[in-house]
C-alpha cells in the first residue's frame, strides 16, 4: 500500500511540476504588447520613452564582435619547470651515462618550449602568432615560432642521434610515453580576460532618454531597433509592479487553465492506457513532451510575429505514434494545442489547424519503418495545413482577401520541419528506454555487424537463429504480439555462442568436445552461452528489450541432457541441479515466451526422422506443455488462449519447412548402338 502511495505522489508531483513549469513561461499579461519583426516597418503609432533606455548592441554587432575577439584573443599560458626534471628521472637508470647525455638534450630542447598538441596545429596553422605567459601576476607574450610539441621533440631526437649507443638508450626510453608539455593553457585566466575583453567590446552605446522617440511609424525596424524594442519591454514588464493583483489573478487563471489539461492528460492515461500510467518513465515522457513543444511555440511566438505556426507542433504525434498508438497521438497533441491556444491571438484558427494537421498525421503514418513514410507524412501534413487555412479564411472573411501567402510560408515550413521527429526519434530510444519499429528494423537486418559476425563463425547458430526468427515472427503476427521485436530478440538470442561455437551441436562437424568433458563441466559450457551473450550485447550496445531475450530464452530451465548424462553416472548420488539450471529469469512477456517455445521447437524438429503432421504436432505439444508444466512460462503476459494458436502456427510452419519433395523421374539410358 505505501509503494502504491509513493508511485500516484510521484505523478501528482510530475504533473504539477509540468504546470508549473508552463505557466512560468506562459506569457504574462505586460508580454507580446506589440508584434513586430525585424527588417518590417513598425505598424504602431511613434514610441516615446517614458524612461531612460540603456542604447545595449544590437545582435550582428554582439556576433562581429565574438568573432573579432576569437580571432584576435591571445591565450594564457604558464611556464611549469618542473616538467622536464620529471620526465629525465623516468629515464631508465639502466645505463647511466646515456641517461645523462639524453636528459641533457632534453633539457636544451624543454628551455625553448613543448606545448601540447592542439596549440602546435594551432602554431602551425599561423592561427596563434604569439601566447601570453604568466609569471607572478605578470602578463608578457611570447612568440610560438620557437615552441615544439611532443611529437616533434620524440622526432627530432629520433633523428639528429647518431651515437648508436645513445639512440638504441633513446628508443628503450620509450620517450613517447613520458614527455609532456612544459608551457600549460591557464583555462581560468584565459577564460576571465576573454570575458572582460567581450564586455569591454560589447559596452552600452549610450541611452535614449526620457521623452525621446525608440521608433517612428513607419520604420522599418533595423537590428538596433529590435534590440531597443526589446530592452524597452523587459524594463516596462520590471517596472510594472503596481498591478500585482490583476498579476495574481492572471496567475491563478493560467494555473487553472493549465493544471486542469495536464489532470486530464493522467485521467486518460489512467482509463484508457493503464500501461502507461503504471510506467513513471512514459509518464515522463508524455509531460516532458508536452512541456518541451510548448517551450519552442513559445519562443518561436516570442522572435517571430506569429512564429507559434512555425513550431514544428506534429513531431509530437509522429513521436507518440511510433513508440505508443494513434489514439494517444491524437488526444496528447490535442492537449498541447490547448495548452498554446493560450499564447495565440486567434485560439479557434490555431486549434483548427492543429486537428486537421494532427489528424493527417496519425492517419498517414501507421507504422514507420523506412524514412520515405516520413517525407510522405510532411507532405500530407503540408497540404492539410493549406486546406485547412484556406477553409478558415473563407469562413471567417467569406473571400481571400486576408489570405497571406507569408503564413502558408510558415505552415509549409512547420510542416517541413516535421521531418526532424526522424532525429528526435533515437534521442527519446536513448532518455527513455523506449524501442522504435525503425530501430528493431534496423537491428533486424543481417548485414550488422554481429550478425554477420554470428554468421562467419557460427553458421549452424546463425541459421538455427533465423528459422527461430521466422518460427516466432509467424506466430507472434497471429496473437497480436509485437512481430518485429520478436524478430530482433531471436535474431540475438544466441550470440552468446560466439564464445565458443564448437561446444554447440549445430555448429559441429562430426566432433563433439563434450565427448571429453564430464557432464557438470558440459552444462557449464553450454549454460554460459547466456551469460556470454549478455556480455557481448552489452559491449555492443544492445538495447535492454532485446537483451531480455538472451536472458530469458532459456529461463530458469535446465540443461536436461546432462544433468540426465549426470544422474546415469552417478546412480548413487543426491544430484544437485543448480549447476545443470540455467541463470534465467523465465520469460516476462508474450515476446520472450513465444521465443523460448519457438527455440525449443525448432531445435527439436531437427531430430525427427518423420516429418508428418501427426510427429510434428507430438513434438510440439510435448515441448510447450512440459514448459508449461514446469512453470516456465508464469511469469509471461502470454494467455493460455495464445497458447492453442502459437501450437498450431509452429506446425503449419514446420511443416512447410519440412514438406516433402517429389523424387523426380531420371532419364532412360539410350540403348547401345548394334556394332
Amino acid at each position: 500500500m505505501a509503494s502504491k502511495n509513493y508511485d500516484l505522489l510521484k505523478k501528482i508531483l510530475l504533473a504539477l511540476a509540468a504546470t508549473a513549469v508552463l505557466v512560468y513561461f506562459y506569457p504574462h499579461p505586460e508580454a507580446n504588447r506589440f508584434n513586430y519583426e525585424e527588417g518590417r516597418p513598425w505598424n504602431y503609432a511613434k514610441l516615446i520613452a517614458p524612461f531612460d533606455i540603456p542604447i545595449h548592441p544590437d545582435s550582428a554587432t554582439l556576433i562581429a564582435a565574438r568573432d573579432t575577439l576569437d580571432s584576435r584573443f591571445v591565450p594564457i599560458y604558464e611556464l611549469n619547470q618542473l616538467v622536464i626534471d620529471t620526465v629525465v628521472s623516468r629515464l631508465p637508470d639502466s645505463d647511466p651515462t646515456m641517461k645523462h647525455r639524453l636528459g641533457n638534450e632534453l633539457r636544451r630542447i624543454y628551455a625553448t618550449g613543448v606545448v601540447d598538441m592542439h596549440t602546435k596545429e594551432q602554431i602551425a596553422s599561423h592561427r596563434l602568432p604569439n601566447i601570453r605567459i604568466l609569471q607572478k601576476n605578470t602578463l608578457s607574450v611570447m612568440p610560438t615560432a620557437g615552441l615544439s610539441s611532443p611529437r616533434d621533440v620524440y622526432l627530432y631526437l629520433d633523428s639528429v642521434i647518431t651515437d648508436t649507443a645513445l639512440h638504441k638508450y633513446f628508443l628503450r626510453a620509450n620517450l613517447q610515453n613520458i614527455l609532456q608539455p612544459n608551457y600549460e593553457r591557464n583555462e581560468q585566466e584565459s577564460r576571465r580576460h576573454y570575458e572582460y575583453d567581450y564586455l569591454t567590446l560589447t559596452a552600452d552605446r549610450g541611452i535614449i532618454l526620457q521623452g525621446q522617440a525608440i521608433i517612428d511609424k513607419g520604420a522599418i525596424i533595423s537590428s538596433q531597433d529590435f534590440t531597443n524594442l526589446r530592452t524597452y519591454e523587459h524594463m516596462l514588464a520590471q517596472m510594472s509592479s503596481s498591478r500585482n493583483k490583476s498579476k495574481m489573478l492572471m496567475f491563478l487563471g493560467q494555473f487553472g487553465y493549465v493544471g486542469l489539461l495536464m489532470a486530464a492528460m493522467m485521467l486518460y492515461f489512467f482509463f484508457f492506457v493503464p500501461d502507461v500510467f503504471n510506467n513513471f518513465r512514459a509518464l515522463a515522457f508524455f509531460y516532458s513532451l508536452v512541456v518541451l513543444f510548448f517551450l519552442v511555440a513559445v519562443g518561436m511566438n516570442y522572435f517571430v510575429a506569429q512564429g507559434i505556426y512555425l513550431a514544428p507542433i506534429m513531431i509530437v504525434p509522429i513521436l507518440v505514434l511510433v513508440f505508443f498508438d494513434g489514439r494517444t497521438a491524437i488526444f496528447v497533441t490535442g492537449i498541447l494545442s490547448l495548452v498554446c491556444a493560450g499564447v495565440t491571438a486567434f485560439a479557434l484558427e490555431f486549434l483548427f489547424l492543429q486537428f486537421c494537421a494532427a489528424s493527417a498525421a496519425v492517419f498517414s503514418l501507421r507504422e514507420l519503418s523506412r524514412r520515405s513514410q516520413l517525407l510522405r507524412a510532411s507532405i500530407i501534413i503540408i497540404v492539410s495545413y493549406i486546406v485547412a487555412y484556406t477553409a478558415l479564411e473563407l469562413l471567417m472573411n467569406g473571400s481571400f482577401d486576408g489570405f497571406t501567402w507569408r503564413m502558408v510560408a510558415f505552415l509549409a515550413v512547420n510542416g517541413a520541419l516535421t521531418s526532424m521527429a526522424y532525429i528526435l526519434m533515437f534521442a527519446v530510444e536513448r532518455l527513455f528506454g523506449f524501442l522504435s519499429i525503425v530501430t528493431l528494423v534496423e537491428l533486424a537486418d543481417i548485414n550488422n555487424p554481429l550478425l554477420m559476425r554470428l554468421s562467419n563463425e557460427c553458421p549452424g547458430t546463425f541459421q538455427h537463429s533465423i528459422a527461430v526468427s521466422n518460427l516466432a515472427s509467424d506466430a507472434a503476427a497471429r496473437v497480436g504480439a509485437n512481430v518485429q521485436l520478436v524478430r530482433a530478440g531471436a535474431l540475438y538470442h544466441d550470440i552468446g555462442k560466439l564464445a565458443n561455437p564448437a561446444f554447440f551441436t549445430e555448429n559441429q562437424h562430426g566432433v563433439n568436445p563434450h565427448d571429453a568433458l564430464p557432464p557438470e563441466r558440459s552444462a557449464q559450457i553450454v549454460i554460459n552461452h547466456v551469460t556470454d551473450g549478455l556480455a557481448l550485447a552489452d559491449r555492443s550496445n544492445l538495447p535492454k528489450v532485446v537483451r531480455s531475450f538472451i536472458s530469458e530464452h532459456h529461463g530458469a530451465g535446465m540443461a536436461k541432457y546432462f544433468y540426465i548424462n549426470y544422474c546415469k553416472k552417478h546412480p548413487d548420488e543426491t544430484v544437485d541441479p543448480a549447476p545443470f539450471t540455467y541463470p534465467g529469469p523465465n520469460p516476462r512477456s508474450r515476446e520472450t515466451s513465444l521465443l523460448m517455445m519457438a527455440d525449443s521447437v525448432e531445435a527439436a524438429s531437427r531430430s525427427l526422422s518423420n516429418h508428418s503432421r501427426e510427429d510434428i504436432a507430438a513434438l510440439v505439444n510435448k515441448i510447450i506443455d512440459g514448459q508449461i508444466a514446469d512453470g516456465l512460462h508464469n511469469e509471461s503476459t502470454l494467455e493460455f488462449r495464445d497458447v492453442a494458436i502459437i501450437k498450431e502456427a509452429f506446425i503449419k510452419r514446420l511443416m512447410t519447412i519440412y514438406h516433402s519433395r517429389i523424387a523426380y523421374p531420371t532419364a532412360p539410358k539410350p540403348a547401345p548402338t548394334a556394332q
